[in-house]
């Protein structure tokens, strides 16, 4: 098994609260690693149909065989358990953890605001994350094979073919989790409404054209929108809008957590077909996005990102905001280095006072280069350039 980066801190939260509630997409590993970390623990997938149907006829009978902590697996399937379960937890009967996984945010998150809140602490986790692949010596050699496979475990470590896979987990995805969080009856339509979404990665969001796109009104594309960010599958990067220019975009950026999913829905069939594909740079700049929530949700923590961008075009990819103040991002999918890569960042410091010591470009190259406007990072170097927050120091 892949050592996964939120381990550490999984192990802890179930040291200091009596529930943990592990979020994340289908087949992200969520049920491996609870599975491995506690493996004392009684382990219930909630998505058997028996086991299910006891629970929710007899919830309270059903938790009396748990008391001194359990696994449940896609809890958000039984609703009904999360009353009983405070009442458990408040006793402060049970000397073990109860651990909760669950594929679909909002329902999840829904029950646990009503019933457990203060009880639980809430971890998401992702796909695998670039430097768990390098740990695990499951890195693709091109950064081509990377964006065409993608980072699901099971993909990964079974060596599956991506063209197999990816068709499977979308027929899986709309039958379970489109159905159980919204009444759509036209998957169909959902389905084109999926792809166009994936041909938007890297631009501002347009409800008013996505749409019109698809052919339904706006107030169902902000609703199906609502199912995807629930279900793992989209991730909307808000805009940064502090003093630095009053005309600015507020408009979220479009980003899917996962780039194989993108290439199997926009019809690539092979990895050396990304390499000329014309939303290549966009699946490059999604890539870098995804890893840097990975960095912040495999630490437990929220997401500071953000983008900025002026009525002008004027963008910087990505601004986090770290202790030590704003650090800018620019991505960019070329592998050599350029310093017309640092234009939109040079503007940006003139208008916040940023430095050029604290600039820095994430490329598809290998080499880590300091220059007078700025630094080149590599995919390989990102890990620690966010683990060090940029903070002006010499990556050398």
């Amino acid at each position: 098994m892949i050592e996964r980066q939120l381990t550490d801190k999984l192990i802890k939260l179930a040291g200091q609260y009596p529930v943990v509630t592990l979020t994340g997409p289908r087949q992200s590993g969520k049920s491996t690693l609870v599975q491995k970390v506690f493996p004392d623990l009684p382990y219930v997938l909630l998505e058997d149909p028996d086991v299910r149907v006891l629970a929710q006829t007899d919830p309270r009978g059903f938790l009396a065989n748990y008391t001194n902590g359990a696994i449940f697996d896609e809890v958000q399937r039984v609703p009904e358990l999360f009353s009983y379960l405070q009442g458990i937890v408040d006793k402060q009967t049970a000397s073990r953890p109860f651990i909760l996984t669950g594929s679909q945010n909002f329902l999840l998150l829904d029950q646990i605001s009503q019933s457990l809140a203060g009880r639980t602490a809430v971890l998401r986790l992702l796909p695998l994350s670039y430097p768990e692949r390098k740990t695990g010596n499951v890195l693709p050699a091109t950064v081509n094979e990377l964006l065409f496979e993608g980072s699901y475990p099971r993909l990964v470590t079974k060596g599956l073919d991506p063209t197999d896979f990816y068709p499977s987990y979308i027929q899986t995805y709309l039958e379970r989790d489109v159905r159980s969080l919204k009444n759509i009856t036209d998957l169909s339509t959902f389905t084109r409404f999926l792809r166009l979404c994936a041909g938007r990665i890297g631009s501002s969001l347009n409800l008013s054209s996505l749409a019109s796109d698809v052919g339904v009104a706006v107030n169902t594309a902000k609703s199906w929108l609502s199912v995807l960010e629930a279900s793992y599958v989209v991730y909307l990067l808000p805009p940064y809008y502090d003093n630095f220019s009053k005309r600015l975009i507020k408009s979220p950026k479009l980003y899917f957590y996962d780039t194989g999913l993108v290439c199997s829905l926009l019809g690539l069939r092979r990895a050396d077909l990304v390499e000329t594909f014309y939303m290549r740079s966009n699946l490059f700049e999604n890539l870098v996005v995804s890893e840097v929530l990975k960095h912040y949700y495999n630490r437990g923590q929220q997401s500071p990102c953000y983008y900025w961008q002026d009525k002008t075009g004027r963008e910087v990819d990505l601004l986090i905001d770290t202790d030590t103040g704003l650090l800018p991002l620019e991505i960019k999918a070329g592998m050599t280095l350029n310093q017309d890569y640092f234009d939109q960042i040079t503007y940006w410091n003139k208008l916040s006072g940023n430095s050029s010591l604290n600039s820095y470009v994430v490329y598809s190259g290998t080499i880590q280069q300091s220059t007078s406007q700025g630094t080149f990072v590599p995919l390989s170097g990102l890990e620690d350039l966010l683990m060090r927050g940029g903070n002006n120091m010499d990556f050398a």
